[in-house]
Order: structure tokens, then C-alpha cells, then sequence
């Protein structure tokens, strides 16, 4: 009886092996998905994009910079 309840068992943990592989595998397709990402960036009127924004930006910045030194190095006479 015990070789017989031992053999049951070996099939039960081969299916259960086998119902746990099956299982994995599904999972794994499961989660290959192929993903189609679209990013227009022809959106409406780009502000931001134009360079004469930024030599504009970068001078006014520049000009600010020289200001706030210039003025920190004044010494009253």
C-alpha cells in the first residue's frame, strides 16, 4: 500500500509541477505586450522651443547678473 500511496504521490507532484510551469509560462506571455508610443511634438504654437527665446532669456539674465555684482562692489566715499 505504501509504494502504491508513494506513487500517487510522485504523479501528484509532477502534475502539480506541471500545472505551476504552465502557470509561469502564461503569466510571462501574459506580460509581452508591444507598446505604440506616438509623441507629436507639432502641438499648437512651441513658445518655449524658439531659440530667440532663449538669447533673449540667457541676455536679460546675463544683464541681471552684472547689475547685482556691479552694484554689491560700490563702496561710499
Amino acid at each position: 500500500m505504501k509504494n502504491g500511496l508513494r506513487q500517487v504521490t510522485s504523479y501528484f507532484q509532477k502534475l502539480l509541477l506541471m500545472v505551476m510551469a504552465i502557470l509561469c509560462n502564461v503569466m510571462v506571455f501574459a506580460q509581452d505586450k508591444s507598446v505604440d508610443v506616438n509623441i507629436s511634438t507639432n502641438k499648437g504654437n512651441n513658445f518655449w522651443g524658439s531659440p530667440w527665446v532663449w538669447v533673449i532669456g540667457a541676455a536679460v539674465f546675463i544683464l541681471l547678473l552684472v547689475a547685482i555684482l556691479r552694484g554689491g562692489s560700490r563702496r561710499d566715499a
